[in-house]
């Protein structure tokens, strides 16, 4: 066996297979079947494009001796067994371009979530001491062979924390039902070093968001360096144009800070250009924008900004977990901004707004398939509202069926509600369904879309128009109403000939349920985002209306801020 950092491809391979039997079982600790790990052997001397390799041996000693690998053995084997255990981080001229690109990628990340494990500075100084022009290191060097594996676990340590997520995380508890993504850390990898680690973002399994969201992120924590974040205390609780007050100072610096306010004007008079830029924040917030200061408006303005920054840090965790924007056609309603996206061949299309559940009724947070539009629906009521609200209503006025154009039915059949002994029956009991009928007053409007779950919840229009106009738009039971249904529908079958803006008019004011099935499914995503860059590039705010911004942040950071 050459002791050397050089591949000798007939050396060790019997005593390789025997301790990575015995380290695989003792120290992945995964309890899962493993694929098996297939060495490339048609990596040769000859064809390689450094032609380093070292002893396969060497690395299972390597795991062996040191326990910061063990979290990463599969992937250190599986990595190096695919490049028949050819150096990535070092070839024969020395340090290889890809591992100073990913010494400032990584740096910078753990500057920016100011994670200092994933800082890791005896490699980073590791790494600047060997990036110097002309240096070639022997190949006897052990000190490379431990700074590559080095850099490998680093890799997989990145990864895990810019592209997966905190792990150990009960989704349920957190009510998050959209299934966490898997990535191939491995493959990754092998992306980075071929492309020398300049781009990153090309390669990465994390949406465009992501990337968005960190750069707010790095200016959030330098304007908690450069500003202290004062609370503004307001003498008076509204102001409008015209006014004027020291109060209006401060917050014309406070917008300036933070983009909205452009005017070089900082003195206390209520100008033109603050209405504007307090439009602009009411948007970025999702409150009315009526360009006046009031108490709700200054609430928010107030909010610590490191409660601001722990937003950003607990969005970013959940775009970990959520799959990378599909370049298909696709559906992204975000429960706490009251809106749905509809994405076409992945680039928005156009967006409408929506009303989801109550807190105590709370939209599911998943993803499903839309197969169906159903004009003219029946509502068929669920046991919880039938329980809680139609028995109680119709027990106290029979005609309660009648006034809400309602009916009785045993499977097909219309059940007379005067042959029924109405008190006789609980809702465990009641051996009938109650539905609405197709009307104005339907409450699922003229038209629902399904995209069959276990949780009931699917789109729908609504009678109660009036609620669109409402800054918070919580008000269901669990399913999303949409404020531009008519669209939806149009734009679901605009590439079917067959369904002309008049025949579908003419099926949403017919007496008479009518299914329609989709020629291709449409992907849907039901999110909860606080934090976003919408289109225009603004970082967005909202209300943690279900309390699961909470939730998670106890399990990042162990307890809210004070």
């Amino acid at each position: 066996m050459r002791k050397n950092h050089y591949f000798n491809p007939g050396s060790g391979v019997m005593i390789l297979i025997a301790i990575a039997l015995i380290v695989s079982a003792c120290g992945s600790g995964s309890g899962k079947e493993q694929a098996p790990i297939v060495r490339d052997t048609t990596i040769t001397a000859q064809n390689a494009y450094n032609n380093l390799f070292f002893d396969s041996l060497r690395l299972e000693k390597a795991i062996a001796s040191d326990s910061s690998l063990w979290q990463f053995d599969e992937k250190l084997r599986r990595f190096y067994a695919g490049r028949n255990y050819q150096f990535a981080w070092f070839d024969t001229s020395g340090m290889a371009e890809q591992a100073y690109n990913f010494r400032n990628l990584w740096t910078a990340s753990a500057s920016d979530l100011q994670d200092s494990l994933l800082l890791n500075e005896p490699l980073t100084a590791t790494v600047d001491s060997l990036h110097q022009p002309g240096l070639t290191p022997p190949s006897s060097d052990s000190g490379i062979f431990r700074t590559e594996i080095a850099l490998t676990r680093q890799f997989f340590l990145y990864a895990e924390k810019n592209f997966t997520g905190k792990e150990n995380l009960d989704m349920a508890e957190l009510e998050w039902f959209i299934p966490r993504k898997k990535i191939q850390a491995v493959e990754l990898l092998d992306s980075l070093i071929a492309t020398k680690g300049k781009d990153i973002a090309r390669i990465a399994p994390v949406s465009k968001q992501y990337y968005l969201l960190e750069e707010y992120l790095k200016k959030y924590y330098q304007l908690e360096k450069e500003t202290g974040w004062p609370e503004i205390v307001a003498e008076q609780k509204k102001f409008s144009p015209g006014d004027s007050s020291s109060t209006i100072s401060a917050i014309k610096h406070r917008l300036s800070f933070l983009g909205d306010y452009a005017d070089p004007d900082s003195s206390g008079y209520f100008n033109n250009a603050l209405t504007e830029a307090v439009k602009n924040y009411q948007h970025r917030h999702g409150i009315t924008e009526d360009g006046i200061i009031g108490p709700q408006f200054l609430r928010r303005l107030n909010a610590p900004i490191n409660d601001r920054i722990r937003q950003i840090l607990i969005n970013m965790e959940r775009l970990r977990w959520a799959p990378r924007e599909p370049e298909t056609d696709y559906l992204l309603v975000n429960i706490p901004e009251y809106r749905l996206h509809v994405y076409e061949d992945g680039q928005l299309s156009f967006d409408m707004d929506v009303v989801v559940g109550k807190a105590q009724h709370g939209t599911v947070i998943f993803t499903g398939s839309l197969k169906y539009i159903v004009f003219s629906p029946y509502w068929n009521i669920p046991p919880g509202i039938l329980a809680n609200e139609i028995l109680p209503a119709v027990q106290r006025n029979p005609g309660y069926l009648a006034k809400h154009n309602m009916e009785v039915v045993s499977g097909k059949t219309v059940v007379p509600p005067g042959s029924i002994n109405w008190g006789k029956y609980t809702a465990r009991t009641f051996p009938y369904m109650i539905r609405q009928k197709p009307g104005d007053n339907n409450s699922l409007g003229r038209v629902k879309f399904l995209f069959p779950n276990n949780y009931n919840i699917y789109f729908h229009d609504t009678p109660a128009k009036s609620l669109f106009g409402e800054s918070r738009r919580d008000f269901s039971h669990g399913c999303i109403r949409l404020s531009e249904p008519v669209k939806f529908a149009e734009h679901l079958l605009r590439n079917d000939t067959s369904w002309t803006s008049e025949k579908i008019s003419e099926f949403m004011k017919a007496d008479k349920e009518k299914y329609v099935t989709l020629k291709k499914e449409i992907p849907v995503f039901i999110g909860y985002f606080t934090a976003w860059v919408d289109k225009d590039g603004k970082l967005n705010f909202r209300e943690d209306v279900y309390g699961h911004d909470k939730k998670l942040e106890e399990k990042l950071f162990g307890s809210s801020p004070k």
